[in-house]
């Protein structure tokens, strides 16, 4: 009973100044974390836990999206869109630029790119509302680059920039591999994964941060290659675990702010798992026969399936 008042009595405040002196059987620490919960917004549990104590535990914090137009969301959803790909558009244009005046070799630029467009992408995903319209709208981003990689890589349509900033060697019909690959992992893990789910996010971090990363810091670092692939190196193999496990776990510390994911230690290392898995079959030659913008997602897609 002696709990319940308590309780009660907290429920009636209205601002932290008008906390009284509560006495009883909750100490001063339970008191005063009880205000600092209550006045942030977070939902708690109370349980008694015997008579002489008072037991926290914190619930699911509530989503809490980013969006412009809290009583139009339909229309606020369009704006996201719209803003999401202007986005994703100005950094493509910055890399057309880099690449047209040569300020970074091409390689370097192909890679800067690849890492840069799935994060940046991600980083608008709280500006949509809650529910599958939101997760489709905003894969439309994606979705119309899947079209443009697919009319330039077979000759329709003509765009030097994008095919220099994006291809090994100046051809076209490279735009139909990795590229393709790339804006298709993304397209999917936005679709069908969305901001709620650390498989996505662990497989496009693993994609544009770790596999962006393997390649720069391999073709600089990398003189010790591995026994059984020539073509990879140790330094870009473990750059690779790195960047991506350090992506993932930012990912999940942004989206939990939100309150699309709850941050855990347990979380944290199953990201570390799926990002090793990712770079020992980036490694491997399969990947390179194939398109590791192809194998990556999948290794990340599969081992986030049986570890989330």
């Amino acid at each position: 009973m002696a709990v319940v008042a308590f309780v009660k009595s907290f429920s009636s405040l209205k601002d932290p100044s008008d906390l009284r002196i509560l006495t009883g059987t909750a100490t001063t620490h339970h008191i005063q974390y009880l205000s600092n919960c209550i006045f942030s917004n977070k939902f708690i549990i109370l349980r008694a836990a015997n008579t002489n104590s008072i037991s926290v535990r914190r619930k699911k914090t509530t989503v809490s999206a980013a969006i412009m137009l809290p009583n139009n969301p339909i229309a606020s959803d369009i704006c996201a869109t719209l803003i999401s790909g202007a986005i994703a558009s100005a950094t493509i244009l910055v890399f057309e630029l880099t690449a047209k005046y040569q300020i970074f070799d091409s390689k370097l630029n192909r890679k800067l790119v690849h890492t840069s467009i799935g994060l940046v992408f991600m980083l608008c995903w709280p500006l949509f509302s809650s529910g599958y319209r939101g997760a489709v709208l905003a894969s439309l981003v994606p979705g119309v680059n899947i079209i443009r990689v697919l009319l330039i890589g077979l000759g329709i349509y003509k765009d030097d920039a994008i095919v220099k900033s994006m291809s090994r060697f100046g051809d076209h019909r490279e735009l139909l591999k990795g590229p393709l690959y790339y804006a298709s992992t993304i397209t999917f893990a936005c679709i069908v994964f969305w901001r709620t789910s650390p498989i996505g996010m662990a497989a496009i971090s693993n994609l544009c941060a770790g596999d962006g990363l393997a390649d720069i810091v391999g073709r600089r670092l990398g003189k010790h290659k591995l026994p059984y692939n020539q073509n990879k190196s140790y330094a870009g193999t473990i750059a690779m675990a790195i960047a991506g496990f350090v992506a993932s776990v930012g990912y999940m510390h942004y989206f939990s702010m939100f309150g699309f994911i709850e941050e855990s230690s347990d979380l944290v290392l199953r990201f570390l798992i799926v990002s090793l898995i990712s770079a020992l079959v980036e490694s491997l030659p399969i990947s390179t026969e194939l398109d590791d913008n192809l194998t990556v997602p999948l290794a990340s897609f599969l081992a986030g399936g049986f570890l989330f």
